[in-house]
């Protein structure tokens, strides 16, 4: 059975740049034939899995990490077990090159971001630790040897390790790997496929850019001396935001079974999704924050659980830009978002079941006011009761 939780959000927000380009300025996209501010998914994501950590919504043991430095922290572990620094980097740098994960020796990183959960770095260290004297040994074979390729570095590993450090690339139960998903270049059979598919937020209306000529005085000039020290600009937009994101349940079960995935983790895929509800109403890119300050929580929140269904995103609510009025941009995203959403039903059903909460009840018609929750916390729980009971968990 596939079952999917959608997520649905309109959030508008005060000048700001929370997202930017290679230039410095704010990300757009030109949709329904004008310019639109953006937030990239990337980014929203990002937001999302510093959430989980900084707000304990899932034990470390659940979560992953994105590095090209994990020779430094297989090495931290090693130390502790007490083995020396400077063999550990080599020992450590031969395990990973049999597992064909090549590193710069000079800079001490991989070659690309390597995501792995926290369970799956210390299950190497482990076995690296258990292994220790057969790898001294295998290091001292390969540094007599010609070549600093891939290949030797798996040639000078002994099979049984090899094929034992490959078990342990299972996904360690990583939430946020489970949710987003990772690729290994080197290693394309322990890729894993994301449950969850967050789109690129945009803008319900046609956004301008703005910029800020900002200025800076040396605190310890001379009184007679006048004038800025530092001067310069920084562009900025201020939108209204709809933003969605999709959960494939059955895909997270899977994912988060381990190295059984054919049974996965029911209640750690609850716990999951949990996070990720709450994620998504409270987690923000960081970007100038410390410029702008823009902490708007959101306007409009809508989550739906639907059986045998198909993703339905409702951003062509906005192919029209919202044009402002006396009442602004939010009160009519909502509303053109309501009407969409009833569209979208009548014509292809699968309704599913959804909760929604709105900063203005007054603003929802007659179709969500029926979905109404009275606040997060009730959303939160409705949702995660349909999904158990959509999964059977």
């Amino acid at each position: 059975m596939k079952a999917l939780l959608e997520i649905h959000i309109l959030q508008n927000f005060a000048p700001s740049n929370l997202n930017r380009d290679d230039t410095g300025s704010p990300k757009d996209a030109f949709f329904g034939g004008v310019r639109r501010g953006r937030i990239s998914s990337q980014s929203l994501k990002r937001a999302k899995r510093i959430y989980f950590k900084e707000q304990d919504l899932l034990p470390a043991e659940n979560l992953a990490i994105r590095t090209k430095r994990l020779t430094s922290e297989l090495v931290r572990l090693l130390e502790l077990n007490g083995h020396p620094n400077n063999l550990a980097v080599k020992v450590v740098n031969l395990a990973l090159g049999g597992l064909k994960i090549k590193v710069d020796e000079e800079k001490g990183k991989t070659e690309y971001l390597i995501y792995f959960g926290n369970q799956e770095i210390a299950a190497l260290a482990e076995l690296v630790h258990t292994n220790w004297d057969k790898l001294a040994v295998a290091l001292e074979k390969e540094d007599s040897g010609k070549k600093k390729d891939k290949k030797a570095a798996k040639d000078a590993v002994d099979g049984e390790i090899i094929k034992a450090l490959e078990k342990v690339l299972d996904g360690g139960k990583a939430v946020d790997l489970a949710l987003f998903g990772r690729m290994l270049a080197d290693l394309p059979e322990k890729n894993q496929y994301a449950a969850c598919q967050v789109a690129h937020a945009i803008s319900t209306h046609k956004i301008d850019r703005s910029e800020d000529f900002y200025t800076a005085v040396d605190d310890l000039k001379p009184d007679d001396n006048a004038g800025a020290d530092m001067l310069g600009t920084v562009e900025f937009n201020s939108a209204c935001y709809y933003r969605y994101a999709v959960i494939d349940l059955e895909k997270l079960r899977h994912n988060l079974g381990g190295s059984d995935h054919l049974q996965g983790d029911s209640e750690l895929a609850l716990k999951g999704v949990e996070a990720f509800l709450r994620a998504s109403i409270y987690a923000l890119p960081t970007g100038k924050q410390n410029s702008f300050a823009a902490h708007q929580l959101p306007s409009f929140i809508g989550f739906t659980v639907r059986e045998q269904a198909s993703p339905r995103s409702l951003a062509n609510a906005f192919e029209k830009p919202i044009k402002p009025k006396e009442e602004g941009l939010t009160a009519p995203s909502i509303k053109a978002l309501e009407t969409e959403w009833e569209r979208l039903e009548r014509v292809y059903g699968q309704p599913g079941e959804s909760s929604v909460v709105s900063n203005d009840l007054g603003v929802l018609g007659a179709f969500l006011k029926d979905k109404a929750a009275s606040n997060v916390e009730d959303l939160i729980k409705e949702t995660l009761e349909r999904v158990k009971t959509a999964m059977d968990w």
